[in-house]
């Protein structure tokens, strides 16, 4: 199993990103969001979460074609795989589909969002109504991601706002209410190092102290 993939970012063209590492080049399948932040850094060195699967329906006659589709992260690549659980999804849907940044389309989720939802490439009503039923009580987590091109994204380290979501959970705090303080801190535009860091600034905020 190929679970990461470090090289030169050749190119960059649709759906396909290609790497070189001598004496080989790579494919790999990308989602529309991941090519908006990918296209800038065409000619360095990039390293991309990957999930490796076999494409082809062997029953038809077909043959079995091994593929690469590769993430910014391992949270997108954890939020992906969940999201090709569903039935009808697949991961030829799950990448039309997921042309917002993670975060968004988790919300939408979270939140029941079935119009937002079936607006995306490939997911009519029916398929956003599964999605929500089999993933709405998995996506807190994702919800929380900073996104990339965030100021709040340079000054975290990975697993500060999971780590923290699962403290004020511990805490007694609802999961759309620590949701909500999490988000209204990061807001803030403060530095946070660690977790004890976020929940300080996040009960200094709410009480206003």
């Amino acid at each position: 199993m190929i679970t990461k993939i470090t090289g030169k970012l050749v190119s960059v063209a649709d759906e396909i990103a290609t790497f070189s590492i001598p004496p080989m080049e790579y494919e790999v399948y990308i989602t529309e969001n991941s090519r908006r932040h990918l296209q800038p850094l065409v000619g360095t060195e990039v390293a991309l979460q990957t999930i490796h699967y076999l494409d082809g329906n062997v029953t038809s006659g077909g043959r079995l074609t091994p593929r690469l589709v590769g993430f910014l992260s391992t949270p997108e690549r954890d939020f992906f795989e969940l999201f090709c659980s569903v039935d009808g999804v697949g991961v030829k849907k799950a990448l039309r589909a997921m042309t917002q940044p993670v975060q968004d389309i988790a919300v939408k989720i979270e939140q029941q969002d079935s119009k937002g939802l079936s607006g995306l490439p490939g997911i009519g009503p029916a398929t956003a109504e599964r999605i929500i039923a089999k993933l709405r009580r998995k996506m807190p987590k994702f919800a929380l991601l900073v996104r990339r091109d965030s100021p709040a994204g340079e000054v975290l380290k990975d697993g500060v706002v999971e780590d923290t979501f699962q403290a004020l959970l511990a805490l007694g705090h609802g999961e759309s209410d620590a949701r909500q303080l999490i988000e209204q801190a990061l807001a803030s535009g403060g530095k946070f190092k660690d977790t004890e860091t976020l929940i300080q600034a996040i009960y200094k905020k709410q009480f206003g102290s």
